[in-house]
């Protein structure tokens, strides 16, 4: 809504919402086309019919999708691996924000952890030394591999440890009169008052695990053992024929290739914009460092 002000700084308010409406306009309209080839017609789809709404629209796509045996085993991979991954990010951020929102006074050697773990951030091995050590630790192929090579995200670190600095020092200083230790304070006390910063960083881990594609090619010797995004990505690009099965064949006669390829990038992208709601009103305080104020 545009309020009241000089007139300058309503053609600015107006500009403002006209261009983050034009934006968010870009960023749907892909996601709606997608969504309409994948409940058209075979013909339809082909024949570039398609923009914004179905036509001759049919299910039969997502029936084929929900049969493919390699998607629904990419799916498992890629559930276990959120599970698994955001529990293990959250774990070691919170340990590791922690310690490192404290003073130097309190910890000593503080500065020299924090320009450690920001300059992991900044500069890394590279790819050959990341995969040597996990074809060492005999983690290729596993689950584990995708899980264990970004443990700890620096950036969301970065983000609670901030936000753990600006809560009020009387808390901490009240507790640890009444007895209380780190520990007990760091999740009785701390835990609790960050919950929109934990909300947002976990969206974070959620959306990097399941959006990553690279580190299942690179570590997985086995397409079998791919995530959701690295088998989509070798259905997108043709690496990996869509075709496994002679039932597939059946199915295929009443679906296309391009209506089953949006039906499964639909279905690959469906469960992040389910979380995504519930998670995204933790944002403005969340992402927002030193918006708790003593």
């Amino acid at each position: 809504m545009v309020g009241r002000g000089t007139w300058s700084m309503r053609i600015f308010q107006i500009m403002n919402y006209s261009f983050l409406t034009l934006l968010a306009i870009v960023c749907v309209l892909p996601l709606i086309h997608l969504f309409a080839i994948s409940l058209s017609s075979n013909s339809a789809a082909t024949a570039g019919e398609v923009f914004l709404w179905p036509v001759d629209f049919t299910t039969k796509s997502y029936e084929f999708v929900l049969s493919e045996s390699a998607f629904m085993k990419a799916m498992g991979v890629t559930l276990l691996r959120v599970l698994l991954g955001v529990s293990l990010n959250m774990a070691l951020t919170i340990l590791v924000a922690y310690p490192l929102s404290k003073d130097a006074s309190a910890l000593t050697g503080r500065t020299v952890y924090v320009w450690i773990f920001v300059f992991t951030m900044l500069f890394s091995g590279g790819i050959i030394p990341m995969y040597m050590t996990m074809r060492l630790l005999g983690l290729l192929d596993t689950v584990w591999v995708l899980v264990l090579h970004a443990a700890v995200p620096v950036f969301n670190v970065v983000i609670l440890l901030n936000f753990f600095r600006n809560l009020p020092k009387e808390l901490e200083e009240a507790a640890l009169i009444d007895g209380a230790g780190h520990w007990r304070i760091m999740w009785s006390i701390f835990v609790p008052l960050s919950a929109a910063s934990i909300a947002t960083v976990t969206l974070f881990a959620i959306v990097m695990h399941w959006n990553s594609w690279f580190d299942g090619i690179l570590f997985m010797n086995s397409p079998d053992n791919y995530p959701l995004q690295s088998y989509l990505y070798t259905v997108v690009v043709g690496m990996q024929a869509i075709i496994s099965s002679s039932t597939d064949l059946e199915l295929l006669e009443m679906v296309s290739d391009r209506t089953a390829k949006a039906a499964q990038l639909f279905v690959g992208a469906l469960p992040v914009l389910i979380v995504y709601p519930f998670l995204q009103r933790h944002f403005t305080k969340g992402i927002v460092l030193g918006s708790v104020k003593e």
